[in-house]
């Protein structure tokens, strides 16, 4: 039987997942991905790519995606706390150009399944945080696409904490809204 519970989000396509955690007075242990678990659950993907990126409270990374190899993702943090956003960028969709954010914690241990097709970035929250995240495709350097983490139009209502310093990558900093590089990134 699945020891994990997924829930929808509003969006079409993105779920939250949340393991079954054994704890006990010498801690805890779970499976953070057991292929059977999450193909029983509707999520049959092949992950090829593991990723992990440590960041300092305020560092807001996205929002990414990349064009010609678009990859499903599923992120979580293994220590602090991040608000982890995911803008709908498929074509058609009824909910394009939407998006959808959620804490994702050491402590909550939640997951956050996100398709092709979406924009991903988050914003750390905590001191530190430690961010890990599976692809289904491989990063391609030339492919890295992105939309502005402030586009107006998409209207991301990061919880930017009184006096935090945000801190953004030179490309993060630069990007265009969903509007004005469209054409730049089509898959």
């Amino acid at each position: 039987m699945g020891k994990i519970k997924v829930e929808t989000c509003g969006i079409d396509g993105l779920k939250i997942v949340t393991p079954t955690v054994f704890g006990d007075d010498r801690g805890y242990f779970m499976e953070t991905y057991n292929y059977n678990d999450f193909r029983e659950a509707g999520l049959d993907y092949v992950f090829v790519q593991d990723n992990q990126s440590a960041s300092k409270k305020g560092v807001l990374r996205g929002l990414h995606f990349q064009g010609k190899h678009p990859q499903d993702k599923l992120v979580r943090v293994l220590f602090g706390e991040v608000f982890d956003v995911a803008v709908d960028l498929r074509e058609g969709s009824l909910t394009y150009g939407q998006w959808f954010g959620c804490i994702l914690s050491a402590q909550n241990k939640k997951q956050f399944f996100i398709p092709k097709g979406f924009a991903h970035g988050f914003l750390v929250l905590s001191d530190y945080a430690e961010f890990a995240y599976k692809c289904t495709d491989f990063y391609y350097p030339d492919d890295q696409c992105g939309i502005a983490w402030n586009d107006p139009q998409i209207g991301v209502e990061w919880p930017i904490q009184e006096g935090m310093e945000l801190i953004l990558s030179e490309a993060d900093k630069n990007r265009r809204t969903l509007a004005q590089q469209k054409e730049d990134c089509a898959g």
